[in-house]
């Protein structure tokens, strides 16, 4: 064939000599294209401007502006800080290097850890290569020579890759003669293309991810079209290092780690009361809604989790207890509803029973790889605001209809918009799949009478029911999972739980798991992260510090604590002898909303001088007036 058609994106067609590459394509078009292009598409693969056509295809050039373009872009940027790296440290060994979310990694075995030091001289590296120019160049090996190449260079990880990956011919990728790896592209043209770049950090890693094979360190980096994109996502960086709850909850004395207890937080008196507050809070919205709190126990034997489909499906997850005298192992329960299968099987129940809304605050404690442990966000002993909810199938639609709402009160409390999707059958499931569309469709009537708008999320429903999830976006634009609502045919056929209906015969009824905070442990997360620590008046630890003057204004500072807290707001007094303007520093990096200075004329007047957190000062005022105004503030939910 002489010549091959191409069809653009915007359905036009042209013919091109056979052989006639992505770039020269792209100069045909257009030169100003041309000097943008970083790769093409062809029928919808990503291939390098190199890439000769040789058929008739759609073809797309790749430009900065494509959504696909920041990946390609960055892998690009892997490989430039590996030639760095590999220039650098003689001897080190490439693991993998891919792009990411935000940015990229690459893994290296070398001989000790990077520091600072490091990193400052690799991205000078990068930038040095970056200026020269260096082509990136595809290169086809067969794969016995490929492994014979890298294992000649050192490269025995390389050699593995290959062994798995590499079909008869294997790709690699040079930069001009600086370096070369195992990769099947594409990449940009040259490392000219790369302007904005920036090296972030290192960590320990592993070869696979699996701490029995060889230990490496990993670079993380991010990369940009553009240098005002990167600062920009280096900025959004501080803030997030700055608002990071883990930095937090150690400055505000909210909860702390210790290494005996991994991904099992300590709450210290302040987080014990924020704990309390949050819980107590959920009461005060769910009793009204008619639910009752029950407390299951914490260890089930293993012939609960069998008839549940736990132990099938969750075992892994799961901590076991093996226990003297027991042929059998029991395990601490990662979740309750299988309890509250129980629960309900326990007693007859009629038809006007329902809906039973069962709720319970415990402890649950779950088997996560302690790779993947962080903060409050992934832990291993945790606390839900978990409810199951046993319903008639007529009762359904209503009912999610409820939830929503109620969904939406409490995030509007917290000053939070949830979004939400769709979750649907994953891969492996309980049940028949007529069921699970039933259970599907039962969700989407359920949105769509509550005027609520929605993803869909294929195949990511639990093993034993379609789901909506909610997600919130915090004040950096990050994305944080929180409430649930799960309907579930299966638990209910598990447990061969029935009700009586009005026609005297026994019905299987329905049940909706759902959790709004989630875990305790997450929601209090995104709170201090998205509030940068100043939680809202109502739902502080500490609402009002008392900052006595000089040592003969302390008695008065205590007779306002007590007046405070006879009206139910939490307050303490700062007794040390600073000067006030100290305690007033303090009191703001505490984030303590309120802060009463009391001198000579306040204790004479009845009176106190109060500062806010947010705005100051407010001046002098009397106490009675203070208390009002904020009890109407924490009722409000301000």
């Amino acid at each position: 064939m002489d010549e091959v058609t191409v069809t653009l994106p915007d359905g036009s067609s042209r013919s091109v000599p056979a052989g006639t590459t992505i770039a020269e394509l792209a100069t045909a078009i257009s030169p100003r294209l041309a000097r943008a292009a970083l790769a093409g598409t062809v029928d919808d693969r990503m291939v390098d401007l190199s890439h000769r056509l040789e058929h008739d295809a759609g073809v797309r050039i790749v430009t900065p502006e494509g959504n696909e373009a920041l990946a390609l872009y960055r892998h690009s940027t892997a490989h430039l800080m590996a030639a760095a790296v590999t220039t650098l440290f003689s001897g080190a060994q490439c693991g993998i290097g891919p792009a990411t979310e935000d940015g990229f990694f690459y893994d290296f075995v070398v001989d000790r850890p990077f520091v600072p030091e490091d990193l400052e001289a690799i991205e000078a590296k990068m930038r040095e290569l970056a200026s020269r120019d260096l082509g990136y160049e595809r290169r086809m090996m067969p794969k016995e020579e490929a492994k014979a190449y890298f294992q000649a260079r050192g490269e025995p990880l390389k050699v593995q890759l290959i062994e798995e990956k590499g079909g008869p011919l294997v790709s690699c990728y040079t930069i001009d003669d600086v370096f070369i790896d195992f990769c099947t592209g594409p990449h940009v043209p040259s490392t000219g293309k790369l302007k904005a770049f920036k090296l972030l950090s290192t960590s320990n890693a592993y070869w696979k991810g699996d701490a029995r094979n060889q230990s490496m360190q990993r670079i993380y980096g991010t990369a940009f079209f553009g240098e005002a994109e990167l600062q920009a996502y280096l900025t959004r960086q501080a803030e997030a290092k700055r608002r990071d709850h883990r930095k937090l909850g150690k400055e505000l004395g909210l909860f702390w780690f210790h290494p005996w207890a991994p991904g099992e937080p300590f709450w210290l008196p302040k987080g014990t009361t924020l704990v309390h507050l949050l819980g107590n809070y959920m009461r005060e919205v769910l009793f009204p809604a008619g639910y009752v709190e029950v407390r299951a126990p914490l260890v089930f034997h293993k012939a609960l989790w069998e008839r549940s489909g736990h132990w099938a499906h969750y075992r892994q997850n799961m901590f076991l207890i093996e226990s003297p005298g027991d042929e059998e192992p029991s395990g601490l329960k990662p979740m309750n509803c299988p309890g509250h299968m129980l629960l309900f099987g326990s007693e007859v129940r009629s038809y006007r029973d329902l809906p039973l809304r069962i709720h319970e605050q415990s402890v649950l404690h779950r088997m996560e790889a302690s790779g993947v442990l962080s903060g409050l966000t992934r832990v291993r002993e945790f606390i839900m605001d978990d409810a199951h909810i046993f319903l008639r199938e007529d009762q359904i639609g209503e009912e999610v209809e409820r939830l929503l709402r109620l969904v939406r009160r409490v995030y509007d409390d917290f000053g939070l918009t949830p979004e939400m999707k769709l979750s649907t059958r994953p891969e492996e499931y309980l049940g028949e799949k007529a069921t699970w569309d039933h259970a599907e469709a039962e969700l989407k009537m359920a949105l769509k009478a509550a005027g609520q708008t929605y993803t869909i999320a294929e195949g990511d429903g639990a093993f034993y029911g379609p789901k909506i999830d909610f997600a919130v976006t915090d004040a950096l634009g990050r994305k944080w999972q929180c409430a649930t609502i799960q309907l579930d045919y299966q638990l209910p056929q598990q447990f061969e739980l029935k009700y009586i209906g009005a026609d005297n015969t026994e019905h299987r009824p329905v049940v909706i798991h759902r959790a709004i905070f989630g875990s305790f442990e997450r929601f209090i997360a995104l709170l201090l992260e998205n509030s940068a620590g100043a939680l809202p008046l109502w739902i502080s630890p500490v609402q009002v510090t008392v900052l006595p003057i000089a040592d003969r204004h302390i008695p008065y500072a205590r007779a306002v604590v007590e007046r405070l807290r006879a009206a139910h707001l939490r307050a303490e007094v700062d007794e040390r002898q600073e000067k006030v303007g100290y305690k007033i520093r303090e009191a703001q990096l505490q984030k303590i909303p309120y802060m009463l200075v009391t001198g000579d004329r306040e204790a004479a007047e009845g009176t106190v001088a109060v500062r806010s957190r947010a705005d100051g000062d407010r001046g002098p005022r009397p106490l009675g007036e203070f208390i009002a105004a904020a009890n109407d503030e924490v009722a409000q939910k301000k």
